[in-house]
């Protein structure tokens, strides 16, 4: 099973992958891990884990989060925006065209820019109706 990048996906890391782009809740990796524990049993956390970083260094899927917060992680690689709960840490796509801001070379500080991600942060409804 070859992927478009050049090399080919373990059957622990094919399913991964699809249990992820089966969702738009942008699980965290134990949640992945509850979702892919139904088709391989005795799958171990760490391998989620290591297998979710594969994925997302090789850019087939996206890492969100906050430092010091738990990942979450959406199976729809391309760039596209994000708000995420500020109290949950929810995470949900946003319908909308955002247009990305470039930054010119010469305002990057010597950084070689590798990615950008929009992301708003906000109270999604259900933490909005308990805080009242």
């Amino acid at each position: 099973m070859a992927s478009d990048m050049g090399f080919r996906l373990s059957k622990q890391r094919k399913v991964i992958l699809e249990e992820l782009r089966k969702v738009k809740s942008h699980p965290t990796a134990d949640e992945v891990y509850d979702m892919v524990r139904k088709i391989i049993p005795r799958i171990s956390l760490g391998t989620v884990y290591r297998n979710l970083e594969f994925l997302s260094n090789k850019g087939l899927v996206l890492k969100l989060g906050a430092p010091g917060e738990q990942k979450r992680f959406d199976g729809t690689p391309e760039p596209h925006p994000h708000i995420r709960c500020a109290v949950c840490t929810c995470v949900v796509d946003v319908d909308f065209e955002v247009e990305v801001p470039a930054i010119p070379a010469e305002h990057a500080a010597g950084f070689k820019i590798l990615s950008t991600n929009v992301e708003f942060v906000g109270v999604c409804p259900q933490c909005q109706e308990t805080q009242q």
